[in-house]
Parts: structure tokens; sequence; C-alpha cells
């Protein structure tokens, strides 16, 4: 098969080893400020130094390599075979891959935007449907593997809304990706959801859905809720992450290698904590820096430096510590869909992918992943299946050779008409609907005449079509009465 293989490097051995024993000073030497008492409590037991007083934590460079070796070690379990999950931009591998180049890479859509860019090119809140509408294109879109929640409603009580949002996904579609959970109290709500769905706690524990994240607050602080929202994830037996978004410049250092040493710093700090809960914790690492806008001093997640960043970040994982990594691409600056959101997309797609990428998400956003378009995420797919096509290469074989096809057609012939292109066309060649190779007298008859334009005709046929939902009625039902619970207790 001639297709792409191997990996590109944008980090030498030396570099890695340095970014990792930067890292190590910076917990040991800095520290983490937590404020979490029990988890304060949880780590000294561990073994690392706290300063209740300050609520500084330094972690000793054994306690974190020791963590790190214990990590790598689980991934070997017998009982870890195939154990995965959805969660945030990808999926996380709980186990050995050994794949140099994913050409099965997951692709995700999700980011619990509160607003939208409609299809009439307004931006606004969003509401339960434009929730259903982006369910309709993540179900028709066979490209998009994972979905969160593309929006969220805005007008669903924001103590009830990460447990409604998480029941909406479970109800109308099977692509379940990663969701919000904001307090410890929508944990509990939303396992039980997950349990409707896979059918058992067991199940649920062999394949975990609905998983909801802890995120550091860079500069190396953990907020109470934070903390509470991972110790009880970890307790409840859900894989974790302690995920991190140091922005060079404003949060972090500005310099790449400093921002990676200190997102690594703090998304380390998780893996020791996950383990001082539950030695038997299901724990990975996570990392979704990037750099400042120095014009707006916005988080930039299109330019090309932050493309180069992930790149490292995805070499550090897979190549220096053993992991898979999906990454948190596909994403731009660009506050409308066109020709600058197309190009960074593209850069935050394909570049993590050659550098060992297992995913990438999530899709469909626009504005610094602040705002959900349904044109951009109908572009995003096609982008995504270009990247496939281009990945998978073509395959050479007696057959694709086509010797006797040559020598049949001969000179000054044409392969128009030979069985051979009927049989082989369709899985060889580019076909598309929304991109265009015409000349200019067939394209200057056209009404239709942009790719948006072609996107947003494909997004409405979509969305005019009814949504059903993916469980049968008892589960539907039992999910209702789940969210109805919530509602009357927390509100």
């Amino acid at each position: 098969m001639s297709r792409i293989f191997g990996r590109i490097s944008v980090l030498t051995d030396k570099e890695m080893q340095l970014i990792h024993e930067a890292a190590l000073e910076i917990l040991e030497c800095v520290g983490m400020k937590i404020y979490h008492d029990e988890a304060l409590k949880i780590l000294h037991n561990f073994g690392c130094n706290v300063d209740r007083e300050s609520k500084i934590v330094k972690f000793p460079n054994e306690l974190v390599n020791s963590s790190l070796k214990h990590m790598q070690k689980d991934l070997l379990l017998p009982e870890r075979n195939g154990l995965k999950q959805a969660i945030r931009y990808g999926e996380v591998s709980y186990y050995k891959r050994n794949e140099d180049f994913y050409h099965d890479f997951t692709c995700s859509a999700g980011g619990f935007c509160t607003m939208i860019y409609d299809l009439e090119g307004q931006r606004r809140k969003a509401t339960m449907a434009d929730l259903h509408d982006s369910f309709k294109l993540i179900n028709a879109l066979d490209d998009i593997t994972y979905s969160g929640l593309p929006v969220s409603d805005q007008f669903t009580h924001h103590k009830l809304r990460p447990i409604k949002m998480a029941a909406e996904l479970a109800k109308y579609t099977s692509k379940l990706g990663g969701i919000e959970a904001w307090t410890t109290d929508d944990i509990r709500y939303i396992e039980e959801i997950a349990i409707v769905i896979r059918g058992s706690r067991e199940n649920l524990r062999r394949e975990p859905c609905l998983v909801g994240y802890a995120e550091s607050r860079s500069p190396l602080t953990l907020d109470e809720n934070m903390t509470a929202l991972f110790i009880e994830f970890v307790r409840r037996g859900f894989p974790q992450s302690i995920d991190t978004m140091p922005c060079a410049g404003t949060t972090a250092p500005a310099t790449g290698a400093g921002t990676l040493a200190l997102g690594l710093a703090e998304t380390l700090a998780g893996l020791v904590l996950g383990y001082a809960i539950d030695e038997k914790a299901i724990i990975s690492i996570d990392f979704t820096g990037g750099y400042a806008d120095m014009s707006s001093m916005l988080f930039s997640v299109g330019g090309p430096d932050r493309q180069v960043l992930m790149c490292a970040w995805t070499q550090m994982l897979t190549k220096f510590y053993g992991l898979t990594a999906a990454v948190h691409g596909g994403k731009t600056n660009a506050c409308e869909p066109g020709f600058q959101a197309g190009m960074e997309k593209m850069q935050s797609t394909f570049l993590p992918l050659i550098c060992g990428a297992s995913g990438i998400g999530t899709i469909g956003q626009v504005e610094n992943f602040m705002t959900y378009s349904p044109v951009q995420l109908v572009l995003d797919t096609e982008l995504v299946h270009a990247v496939r096509r281009i990945c998978n290469g073509f395959e050479v074989n007696a057959d694709t050779l086509a010797l006797d096809v040559i020598k049949r057609v001969g000179p000054g012939g044409t392969f128009i008409k030979d069985p051979h292109t009927a049989e082989h066309f369709r899985k060889e060649f580019w076909l598309s609907n929304l991109t265009e190779c015409l000349s200019w007298d067939s394209y200057s008859k056209n009404q239709i005449r942009s790719m948006e334009q072609r996107a947003e005709e494909k997004a409405r046929e979509i969305m005019s079509k009814p949504l059903e939902p993916v469980l049968d009625e008892n589960q539907t039902t039992e999910i209702d009465r789940i969210v109805a619970n919530a509602k009357k207790n927390i509100i």
C-alpha cells in the first residue's frame, strides 16, 4: 500500500528530555497551587511537600517519575486491551498502541459553544433547536467519529444545563463524545444516563462514555471546583486526565519550549494526584497550549506557531511517554467560514496527524472555538475527508499497475470506456459535491458559486429532515426521568 507512513518530528531526543526535566524541576521547585483541602491532604499522604497555608504543593522528582512508570506499565495490562473513550476533542486509548501513523484517525465534533453563527449569517445565543439540528448533521456526516455538544441550549437553566445537554446527546446520536460537568452533582446524574446507554455499571466501566474532565488554570493552579471534579471522576472509576491550556505570552512564557514545559508540569501534577486518590485509577496526561495573539491578547488557535507546538506535544506524548495523542485541532481564529478558516483548519488537522496524532477535534467552530457554525461543520468534514484520502494513498499490485489494460488500450487510445476505469475510479479518485473542477464557461452558469454556499445548501438539506432518537423508548423515558429528578433536586 503506497500510503503515508512514519512520522515527522519537530523535537530531537535531547530536546524532549530537556522539556521533561524542566517540567520536573517546575513541579519540585515551584509547585502547584491547589485550592482544595482534601487534595492537599491526599497529596501530603502520598509524599508531596504541602504548605497548607499557601496551598502550594511541591512534587518530588522520584514521585512524578514513579507515577509515569505506573501509567506506562498499566498500558500493558491485559484487561486494558481495547479500553478507550472519547473525551473532549478525541479518542484516548488506555492500552499500548504502536502505530507510526493512524490511518484510522478519529474526528470529533463538540465544544459546548454558547453561540451559533447560523445559516442566515447571524451570530446569536444557541437554542435547543440548534442543538438538535447539530445532531442531524453529526449523524449524517460520515467522517465524524464522535461528538460532544456542538452547542448548548442557553435557555436551559444553567444549573441543569450540563445534565440536560448530556441527556440530549445520549438520546439523539450514537457518536458519543465527551461532555461538560460543572459540579460534582452533575457527575452523579450524567453517570446514571451513561448506565442507561450501556445497560449496566459494569458495561460502562468496560466502555466508558459521557466522560467530563478537569482542567488546570495556568500558570500552575488547580481551583477548588476543577479539583473536586477530577477527584469525583476518579473515585467513580472513570478514566481521567487534567487538561491544561497555557497561553504563551500571557499565562505561560513567550516561548514554545517554556509553554510546553509549564503545561507538561500542570498535567503531570494531575497524574500524581490521580494515583494518590486510587492506585488503580486510569490516568493519562493532556495539553492544549497555544500562543497569545499580541494584537488582541486572545488565545490564538489557528496560527502556524501553535501548530508546531501541538506537533511537539504529540511527539512528546507518543514517542517520549509511549501514549496515544488526540490533538486539539481543526481550529481557526476566523470569525466566519472562508479562506483563513480553511487554511488554519488544514494546518491544525494535517500537521498533528503526520506527527503521530490518533485523532483531531473538535471541528465545526469559528472564532477561536467560541462559536459553532453548521456551515463550518460541513466544510470541516469535507476537509477531514480530503485528509483521509491523502493519508490512505493508493495500492500497488498487479491489478492497479494495469499492464493488461495499458496493452489493451494501446497508444492513442482512451481509458474512459474501459471496464477497469469503471471498476476503480470510485475508490481512487477524489469525488466531492462541495469542491469544483470546472471550465470557466461551466462555472459561470452556476447559481451557487462558492464552496461555502454549497456547504450551506447541504446543511439546510440535512437539517430539514426529522431527528429520531437512537435509543429505545424505555431508555429515552428513563433518561428523561433522570433529568426531571435532577431538575427537582438542583434548581
